[in-house]
């Protein structure tokens, strides 16, 4: 299914925060102290997200809009909280225009309602330097007036630094993420070379390695890679349609890292081994995706 163009009017608050990153990337000090964190909390309620755009999204990423009905769904948090989270970077001492999504987690409270204005609040939890790199995490908190935080999500921002000699096995060496040869295959996806293009209409996150060829391959990728986010999402629908019975508030956590990029088209599985997920080639093969998740019942 083709993603309309007209869901890209509602992400102006996403492309915004998009063009203050890039902005800042270029003028924040590239040296100094890191902040303190935990930092301030960045408050705002926002509309309701359309019904267009909550069944549109919920079908692009492998769920069932009945599943939903009335609710909102915890995956696209991203789409209203990253203008939120992107102000709390604002003078952070790192160059942003390298920051790569390492990762992401949710923690499903209460249901989030469709129909009433969502209240969020973002702040920079915590900074991870070790000199090679820094790993930023942000915590975006989503309710309404009777839920003040159903919705508990965190994004994991690396930042590469200054290179350093490694110690122990090299990187060529390393242990790579895998498949566990005995894992249960939940879920077969079948990516078109379009599915970063539509999740960008759906989410407003145009960064263009996600969607523009040449962009990618001069990012060092042979063609564009999915988002960390549509990954993760597809991840959760597969749980919901396969282990869940189409209750998506049976997720209590979901807890992922996002270990290679996903390169499209592509066609992947999703597999579990008791609390644990991957998304990847095959039993054995590598991960582009791996986490844990928790259930309520």
């Amino acid at each position: 299914m083709s993603i309309s163009l007209r869901h890209v009017l509602s992400q102006g608050p996403v492309l915004g925060a998009l063009a203050r990153v890039a902005l800042e990337s270029l003028h924040a000090p590239k040296t100094g102290p890191a902040p303190k964190t935990p930092g301030p909390w960045i408050e705002a309620e926002l509309p309701p997200r359309s019904a267009d755009l909550l069944r549109d999204y919920v079908r692009h990423v492998g769920g069932d809009p009945s599943w939903y009905r009335g609710r909102v769904p915890a995956s696209l948090f991203p789409q209203w909280g990253f203008p939120l989270a992107a102000r709390t970077l604002e003078g952070v001492p790192y160059p942003l225009a390298r920051v790569m999504n390492a990762g992401c987690r949710i923690e499903q409270r209460a249901p989030l309602r469709a129909d009433v204005p969502l209240r969020v609040r973002a702040r920079l939890e915590s900074i991870d330097d070790d000199g090679a790199r820094a790993i930023l995490v942000q915590r975006v908190e989503t309710g309404t007036r009777e839920e003040p935080a159903a919705l508990v999500g965190e994004i994991r921002a690396y930042v590469p630094l200054a290179k350093r000699p490694t110690s122990g096995q090299p990187a060529s060496t390393r242990k790579r993420a895998a498949v566990p040869v005995d894992a249960i295959e939940l879920a077969y996806l079948r990516l078109g070379a379009d599915a970063g293009l539509d999740f960008a209409k759906l989410t407003g996150d145009f960064n263009p390695i996600h969607w523009i060829a040449p962009y990618a391959r001069m990012s060092g990728f042979k063609a564009p890679i999915l988002h960390g986010f549509a990954t993760f999402a597809r991840a959760i629908e597969a749980l919901n349609r396969a282990r869940f019975s189409g209750d998506p508030l049976r997720l209590a956590t979901f807890d992922a890292r996002f270990t290679k990029p996903l390169v499209l088209p592509a066609r992947v599985g999703v597999y579990v081994e008791r609390g644990s997920l991957w998304v990847g080639d095959a039993p054995g093969g590598g991960a582009y995706l791996e986490g844990t998740f928790t259930t309520r019942e």
